[in-house]
C-alpha cells in the first residue's frame, strides 16, 4: 500500500467526500477541520458536513438535474449521498435529511476510517508543493487562508451574499390553519402549508419590504451581491407585488380537502389561497420545521414579528433565526482544469462550493472527483476528467471552461452554477417531449459513466479497500 499522504483541508461536504474517496483507494489522508476551534458566521457545531442553509439536496427523480447527479454519485459509492439516503426525511419529490443525524454520521464514519487522520486546527496557508492537497474549505473559507489563496492565484476571490432560512418548533404552529400536502400530490403529503388571503399577503409583503435589516458590518462596505438561486425573501418581495406568489409562496398545486372538491373548478378558483408559505420537516418526527424559501437578512426581532403574521404561525417559536453570510468562490475557469487541478500546480486541487458549483450534491461531486484524482496522483498515475455527458462531468467542465469566460469576460462574469440540463451537450437527435429528453440524457450519462468506470478500475486495479459506509 502506498504511504504517500493526501491532505484535505475542510471537512464540509466536498472535503468529507474527498477524504472518503482517497482513503478508500488505499491512500492515507490527513483531514484538517478548523471547527470547533474556530467557527464561521453560519456554522453552529464542529460536526463534519454541517448543512448551514436548507436541509434539501434537491429533486430525487433522475429526470431532474439534481436527481441525475444523486444517481451518478451513488454509482461511485458517494459517502455524502449514501448518508443523505440513510437519514432522509419526507420532502415530497426532494431528498431532504435530518441535518443533525446526517452530520453526526459523517463525523463518525470518517473518524473511524483506518486511513483517515483527523486534525482540528485552522489551516493558515496552502501546504507546500511536496504535499498533494485538496482545498475544500467551502464558501466560508477563513480570511487568513483566503488571502493566501489570493496570493497564490493572483486573483481576488469572488463572493456573493447568501442567507439561511429560519427553523421553528413544530408544536408551536396552529394545526387548525396549517395543512399537510405536497405540490400536485407528488409523494406523501410532506409539507405543511400556511394559506394567505390577498389582504394577508399584501400586508405581509409591505412589512417585509419595510422591515429593519441586520447590519452587514462583518462584510465589505458595498451593496450586497446576491446569488439568484438563494435570494432573501425581502429581496424577492421588492422585485414586484406578485414575485413571491410566483416563487416560494406559489399556491398552485396545493389543496386542503377542507376547502371542498378539488375537481370542482368554480369552487377551486374561489377558494384557492392567494399565496401559501410552506414548511418542511428538519427531522423525521417533525419537531423542527424549515421555512421553505425564507432566506433573510432581517433583524431577529423583525423576523419574529413579521413571520408571526403568517396565518398558522402567530405563536411560532424559533429554534434558529435566518442569517446572512458572505460566500467566497474562485475564478475557477481561469485557474482549474476539468480534473480540478490548479493549472499552475498539478498536485493542488480545489473542490466543492469554493470552485463555483452550487448545491450540496454538486459540492459532493467536486469532492468525489478531486478525491479520485488525488489518489491517482499519489499512485503515480494520470488524472482523469469525467465525461461531459454526465452531470458530474458537465459541471466540472463548466467551471473550468477558460475559453468561454475569457471570450465573454466583459459580458458574463463567472458566477456559481447548480446542476442543470442546460450544461450537458445536446443530444444528436431532437426529442420534443421534455421528460423523454431528460430520460435520454439519463441513459446517455449511464452509458458514458460505464465506460469511465472501466478506465478508472484499470487505473486502481486492486488498490481499493472499499470500507463499508455503515
Amino acid at each position: 500500500m502506498i504511504e504517500k499522504e493526501v491532505i484535505v483541508i475542510g471537512a464540509g461536504l466536498a472535503g468529507s467526500e474527498a477524504a472518503w474517496q482517497v482513503a478508500n483507494s488505499g491512500v492515507p489522508v490527513k483531514l484538517v477541520e478548523m471547527r470547533p476551534i474556530k467557527s464561521t458566521p453560519a456554522h453552529h457545531t464542529g460536526e463534519f458536513g454541517e448543512l448551514v442553509c436548507s436541509n434539501s439536496f434537491g429533486a430525487l427523480s433522475p429526470d431532474r438535474a439534481a436527481g441525475l447527479l444523486h444517481q451518478e454519485l451513488r454509482s461511485f459509492n458517494s459517502l455524502i449521498v449514501n448518508t443523505a439516503d440513510k437519514f432522509a426525511v419526507p420532502a415530497g419529490g426532494a431528498l431532504a435529511v435530518d441535518r443533525s443525524k446526517f452530520s453526526k454520521a459523517l463525523t463518525e464514519v470518517l473518524s473511524n476510517h483506518p486511513l483517515i487522520e483527523i486534525k482540528r486546527f485552522e489551516q493558515l496557508d496552502i501546504p507546500s508543493r511536496e504535499n498533494i492537497t485538496i482545498l475544500a474549505t467551502g464558501p466560508l473559507t477563513s480570511d487568513e487562508l483566503s488571502y493566501k489563496i489570493q496570493d497564490f492565484t493572483g486573483f481576488d476571490a469572488c463572493h456573493f451574499f447568501d442567507a439561511a432560512s429560519p427553523i421553528i418548533y413544530g408544536d408551536t404552529i396552529d394545526q387548525e390553519i396549517v395543512f399537510k400536502a405536497s405540490r400536485y400530490d407528488k409523494g406523501d403529503p410532506a409539507y405543511l402549508n400556511c394559506p394567505m388571503n390577498k389582504n394577508d399577503y399584501i400586508h405581509f409583503r409591505n412589512e417585509l419590504i419595510d422591515g429593519e435589516q441586520a447590519n452587514l458590518k462583518d462584510f465589505e462596505k458595498e451593496s450586497a451581491k446576491f446569488f439568484e438561486a438563494c435570494l432573501p425573501i425581502e429581496e424577492i418581495a421588492r422585485r414586484g407585488i406578485d414575485t413571491m406568489r410566483f416563487g416560494p409562496l406559489k399556491s398552485i398545486g396545493l389543496w386542503n380537502p377542507k376547502w371542498g372538491d378539488l375537481f370542482d373548478k368554480e369552487n377551486r378558483l374561489k377558494k384557492r389561497p392567494h399565496a401559501i408559505v410552506q414548511l418542511r420537516k428538519e427531522d423525521l418526527e417533525g419537531k423542527l420545521l424549515n421555512m421553505v424559501g425564507f432566506q433573510t437578512n432581517l433583524k431577529w426581532s423583525e423576523q419574529k414579528r413579521i413571520f408571526r403574521m403568517i396565518p398558522g404561525l402567530e405563536k411560532a417559536e424559533f429554534v434558529r433565526f435566518g442569517v446572512m453570510h458572505r460566500n467566497t468562490f474562485l475564478e475557477s475557469p481561469r485557474l482549474l482544469l476539468p480534473t480540478l487541478q490548479f493549472i499552475k500546480r498539478e498536485n493542488l486541487f480545489a473542490a466543492g462550493q469554493l470552485t463555483g458549483t452550487e448545491g450540496y450534491a454538486a459540492a459532493a461531486a467536486g469532492g468525489l472527483l478531486a478525491g479520485i484524482n488525488a489518489s491517482l496522483l499519489a499512485k503515480g498515475k494520470k488524472t482523469l476528467s469525467f465525461p461531459s455527458e454526465s452531470m458530474i462531468g458537465s459541471l466540472m467542465h463548466f467551471i473550468s471552461n477558460r475559453n468561454k469566460i475569457m471570450s465573454n469576460q466583459k459580458k458574463n462574469k463567472f458566477q456559481p452554477m447548480p446542476a442543470s440540463f442546460g450544461l450537458v451537450p445536446e443530444l444528436t437527435y431532437k426529442i420534443k417531449d421534455k421528460r423523454l429528453r431528460y430520460k435520454a440524457y439519463q441513459e446517455r450519462s449511464k452509458e458514458a459513466l460505464n465506460g469511465f468506470k472501466k478506465i478508472l478500475d484499470s487505473c486502481f486495479e486492486k488498490d481499493h479497500i472499499l470500507v463499508d459506509i455503515y
